[in-house]
């Protein structure tokens, strides 16, 4: 039997850290990509490399497309069910939808119910990593790793944090969501391949006790991931105002409690001033593009340019439950319209960059994800251009991956997903 899988198709990639991803994609329109184990050993053109491994298990999928696994920067496992419920803006969708939903999560009998149903609606989309809130409930986040880790699956999650501001039995305190935190730190953190974030909610539902108590944890664990939300909606920033009146501003609460850092990644920032861009950036962090969220809720269009121009790290997400698709591809797409509509431009492989090796570059795990670089861990999407009729006459004459990435973004959902890849495994096949 050969240690070795060679996978014949189109395949785009970025391999390496880039602000012109239209012009440093690496392309090739007769690709081999091949494995062994759980890892990419070789990639390149098919000519140049079918003679290198006579003996490897041949996959033969000329007419679709190679990329790297998909990595969504923001979104929360306990509101799957939720997703698609009518609903008004934010502080209200919270309320009405949200807090009952989390609720379900202090039953861990449901946790390990729902935990692989929210796996396997990622794979099934393509998404290899995912960088996600969990409920208030320590049983919720260790249920989500577990999940990942029977498929060897990259997740950042962590428990989220609320002391206020939410129902009495959504609440943790200070002291319980640093004690947990730390925990579970101990338990996931580095293990196999699950990475810890810090997640307080966001800063309306921490006191500035808790906001202290996840200080310390961030100054102990430099290496741990941070995740919130900032500057979504316009009634939040002025709530913020009134919580936590000495700070200068949204941003500057979460840096007073150091968690504004590389590793950091802060969900929507839509309304941003030019010294919070100019801090975000200088800081390392990222900031995480929502736009079916942010277009469901009526939050705003977030700022590309100013992202750009800043210099800021930018990803893609879907934000599900508020986000309308675990689809990254489609959330592109949303995120394509919100570009237009800003008189802005967001092009299909600056798309994909968002969702592969941008954000990996900004996490420091470009060495292991985010691109197909042999040496990195064989996480990578089989894509099916032509599913059916209508995709068959649009891309008929087409040869570009742009071009290909982007219909897809607009008439594709998981249907374009042939196959999801996950250290070295299909673990999803339509």
């Amino acid at each position: 039997m050969s240690k070795h899988d060679l996978f014949r198709a189109g395949i785009v990639h970025f391999p390496h850290p880039t602000t012109q991803p239209d012009t440093e994609a690496e392309c090739f329109s007769d690709g081999a990509l091949v494995i062994a184990q759980d890892k990419i050993v070789a990639m390149g053109e098919y000519a140049d490399i079918c003679d290198r491994y006579p003996d490897a298990t041949q996959h033969d999928f000329r007419g679709k497309w190679i990329v790297p696994g998909f990595i969504d920067s923001h979104l929360h496992f306990p509101q799957t069910e939720m997703i698609a419920c009518y609903g008004k803006q934010l502080l209200h969708w919270l309320e009405q939808y949200t807090f009952p939903t989390e609720s379900k999560f202090s039953e861990p009998d449901y946790c390990r119910q729902v935990a692989p149903a929210f796996i396997r609606q990622l794979i099934k989309n393509g998404t290899t990593t995912g960088l996600v809130f969990s409920s208030v409930h320590a049983d919720a986040a260790d249920a989500l790793f577990e999940a990942a880790s029977d498929i060897n699956m990259g997740i950042i999650a962590g428990k989220t944090c609320m002391d206020r501001n939410c129902p009495d039995w959504l609440q943790d305190s200070a002291d319980t969501a640093q004690l947990q935190s730390a925990q579970l730190i101990s338990r996931w953190h580095k293990k196999g391949r699950n990475l810890y974030a810090l997640t307080p909610r966001f800063a309306p539902t921490s006191t500035e006790n808790q906001m202290h108590a996840l200080g310390e944890l961030a100054q102990q664990y430099p290496d741990v991931f941070i995740q919130t939300h900032l500057s979504e909606n316009m009634d939040e920033i002025e709530w913020v105002k009134s919580l936590y009146p000495q700070s200068d501003g949204y941003l500057d609460v979460y840096d007073r409690f150091h968690m504004v850092r590389p590793r950091a990644v802060f969900g929507h920032c839509i309304h941003m001033t030019d010294n919070e861009w100019s801090r975000l950036a200088e800081s390392g962090a990222t900031a995480a593009f929502c736009p079916t969220s942010n277009l469901f809720l009526g939050s705003g269009l977030f700022n590309l340019d100013k992202a750009r121009h800043a210099g800021v790290h930018l990803a893609l997400a879907t934000d599900v439950g508020a986000g309308t698709s675990f689809n990254l591809l489609k959330t592109y797409g949303e995120g394509y319209k919100v570009a237009q509509l800003n008189g802005q431009t967001f092009s299909a492989l600056q798309g994909l960059y968002s969702m592969t090796q941008g954000p990996a570059v900004a996490y420091g795990l470009d060495d292991s994800i985010g691109n197909l670089n042999p040496g990195t861990v064989a996480d990578f999407v089989v894509l099916d251009p032509v599913f059916d009729e209508l995709t068959a006459m649009r891309l008929e004459n087409s040869h570009s991956a742009q071009d290909m990435l982007f219909a897809l973004s607009m008439l594709g959902d998981d249907r374009a997903i042939y196959q999801t890849w996950i250290a070295g495994q299909c673990q999803y096949e339509k």
